[in-house]
């Protein structure tokens, strides 16, 4: 049973570096609160219910009283797996939508080439994780 209901593994070194990263830029998207998640998997299932991972959070109910242990740990892992997918849609779109403007300003002769590829720079660099 223990090992059916292993935590939602948390994010590795690099995606957690990532989403600091991005959170020190204001970049981060907070679907989830995190603590909340933590909080909540006190409950039996409820953190993973929260969270949306369904499937965990009927194995953590079903073992109840055991699953207090880790459901908490699963509640947040899970709540940062959806902040950081959720952070980097958002970002994506953002540095899409800042080329898109780019590209256009360029096409019609709004900007020279030098300036274009120096703002072209400038959005890659606001828009990477590092």
């Amino acid at each position: 049973m223990i090992l059916l209901s292993s935590c939602v593994s948390g994010l590795n070194k690099m995606q957690k570096d990532e989403l600091i990263s991005y959170k020190s830029r204001g970049l981060k998207v907070e679907e989830k609160k995190e603590g909340l998640a933590a909080g909540l998997g006190i409950l039996p299932g409820v953190g993973s219910f929260y969270t949306g991972n369904v499937g965990y959070g009927i194995i953590n109910l079903l073992s109840w009283p055991l699953s207090i242990f880790w459901e908490p740990i699963s509640g947040y892992n899970g709540a940062q797996q959806v902040n950081y997918h959720a952070t980097k849609a958002s970002v994506s779109k953002k540095r899409k939508k800042s080329m898109r403007d780019l590209d256009r300003r360029f096409e019609d002769n709004k900007i020279s080439q030098k300036k274009y590829l120096l703002q072209k720079r400038e959005i890659e660099d606001e828009y990477s994780a590092f």
